[in-house]
């Protein structure tokens, strides 16, 4: 069972602020893989600690910071669609128009194949939609 936490940020993130779990977000939108980065290749970006896999990754980082950044702070792109904050598993992702989209991975489901099946045009738009009003909420973490 999960719990709710009140975020006090728009990130999905805990206490450490270590922006996906620590994975590289050069590696998702470059190579189309989820891959752990190591603390040797650390950049602080808006409040948040990324990591990398080497010093080439560090330096596009720093070099175009909002190239890379995940959609919706990096909340599943599914449940943004609906209206809601999840945390997401950071080996659950899409590349879309070389944006980054992670995705909450349950027993009761994979989103990213329901938001695939009913149209991922379709949630970006109303994730994109939604993202503008949504304030600090209470937020589900599994």
């Amino acid at each position: 069972m999960g719990t709710m936490l009140a975020q006090s940020h728009s990130y999905s993130t805990d206490d450490s602020m270590i922006a996906l779990e620590g994975y590289s977000a050069v590696s998702y939108v470059d190579k189309g893989k989820a891959e752990p980065g190591k603390k040797a290749y650390k950049a602080s970006y808006d409040g948040l600690s990324y990591y990398f896999v080497n010093q080439k990754q560090l330096k596009l980082f720093q070099n175009n910071p909002k190239k890379y950044q995940p959609q919706y702070g990096g909340w599943c792109a599914f449940a943004v669609s609906l209206g809601g904050k999840y945390r997401p598993n950071p080996e659950s992702f899409r590349i879309v128009d070389g944006k980054l989209y992670l995705f909450t991975v349950n027993p009761e489901g994979d989103f990213v194949k329901v938001w695939e099946k009913e149209g991922k045009s379709k949630h970006i738009a109303q994730a994109n939609k939604n993202w503008q009003t949504m304030k600090k909420f209470m937020t589900f973490t599994p």
